[in-house]
């Protein structure tokens, strides 16, 4: 292990035994690493390590703190890890996607609240007025798209599914951009699939909710780039 790690290790103990926790100030830094038992050198890599992983976050002149520890900062390298596969790796991706948004749809069902449903439905009927425009705005739809999957995802309860989400899905973006643009009818498709899993929200359906966003997600799969993902 190196030293740098044996500092990210270190904090992470701290932070794991309740010794610190969201907001806290770490000890000053003679302190801290002659308790870690690295040169200052060191613990400085560590910190830096730590704070690109959204865990620390160090204030000029103030000191260095434990974030909020919020599971879509913590997440958001893994944004970084998604984008360094090519071109032609969306399909593995977007599969994971859809497993997630499955079951987010699915517990939405039961927690999405009224104003969070009149949020959905107004995304919904700005994507309708975006597909009625001659020539249509592609990107726009694609970011009435964005906004309608996360609405789902942060209506079902789960912050780990709804980072993970985040994550994930800008990946396929220009995919979906690019399927717009060359595919007669799939915006038309999206769209009606949308409206379809807003209904089964409003009933609180779950079942119905899960099915019509899998089929929905597995339809958009189906044109993107990358070895097909089978399940056994």
């Amino acid at each position: 292990m190196s030293r740098t790690d044996e500092v990210v290790d270190g904090v992470r103990r701290m932070i794991t035994g309740g010794e610190l926790g969201p907001g806290d100030r770490l000890p000053v830094e003679k302190d801290l690493a002659e308790r870690l038992g690295v040169s200052r050198g060191s613990l400085r890599e560590g910190v830096r390590a730590l704070t690109v992983l959204g865990v620390l976050d160090t204030r000029q002149g103030d000191g260095t703190y434990v974030t909020s520890l919020d599971p879509a900062r913590l997440m958001s390298s893994l944004q970084f890890v998604v984008d360094l596969h090519g071109d032609t790796s969306a399909r593995p991706f977007h599969a994971v996607r859809r497993v997630l948004e499955t079951e987010a749809a699915g517990l939405a069902a039961h927690r999405i609240t009224p104003e969070a449903l009149e949020q959905a439905l107004a995304v919904l009927e700005q994507a309708a007025r975006t597909l009625a425009q001659e020539p249509v705005d592609h990107a726009a739809f694609i970011e009435a798209d964005t906004a309608f999957h996360r609405i789902v995802a942060d209506q079902g309860g789960n912050p780990v599914i709804t980072a993970l989400v985040e994550a994930i899905a800008g990946r396929t973006a220009r995919e979906r951009l690019w399927r717009g643009l060359h595919e007669e009818g799939a915006e038309a498709r999206t769209q009606r699939d949308h409206e379809a899993v807003w209904r089964a929200l409003a009933a609180g359906d779950a079942e119905a909710a899960r099915v019509r966003m899998a089929a929905h997600l597995l339809d958009v799969e189906e044109t993107l780039p990358g070895p097909e993902v089978t399940e056994d």
